[in-house]
């Protein structure tokens, strides 16, 4: 008489629990960098004012309103995520500070920092602690994580892992 057999040996489902158990492990690491990352890209979006302001107020050639716009103003309420965006009155730097949510501790940073000139020569806009001439052609923004190594502005306190890609 022939047994037909029913069902999975114990080994199969071990080797089964095994290999989920061995993704899963892969997968949660990433996932939490994943969200971590999503939440910079919140501080991102919410400094886009802010850099619009700078513009402006270079195109005037003169910093001296920057001071009111500033992390305390109505213009920004924290977040879960954010806990502050302040502009660099000589400089015009954006400094976007995370909550511990991004990262491992708080108050760490990405400096998004104004440039004209192009990405293969920058140069820093005119210090604006005074009446300045705006230079001439278009303003770029650079974001600059720990470590980063864009030629002009100084770098954040946010690991380069959470950071975008552009911002390392």
């Amino acid at each position: 008489m022939k047994k037909i057999q029913q069902g999975f040996t114990l080994i199969e489902l071990m080797i089964v629990i095994a290999i989920i158990g061995i993704l899963a492990a892969t997968a949660l690491p990433a996932y939490q960098d994943y969200t971590k990352r999503s939440r910079v890209s919140e501080g991102l979006a919410l400094a886009s004012s802010f850099k619009l302001h700078v513009v402006d107020l270079h195109a005037n050639g003169a910093w001296t309103a920057v001071t009111g716009y500033s992390a305390n103003s109505p213009a920004f309420n924290a977040t879960d995520n954010v806990a502050g965006i302040a502009i660099t009155e000589a400089t015009g730097d954006v400094t976007v500070t995370f909550t511990a949510r991004v990262g491992n501790a708080a108050a760490q940073t990405i400096i998004l920092v104004p440039y004209s000139g192009g990405v293969a020569a920058p140069v820093a806009l005119p210090v604006g602690t005074a009446a300045f001439t705006p230079a001439a052609g278009n303003i770029g923004w650079r974001c600059r994580a720990l470590n980063s190594v864009f030629g002009v502005g100084t770098a954040g306190t946010l690991p380069a892992n959470l950071a975008p890609s552009e911002c390392r």
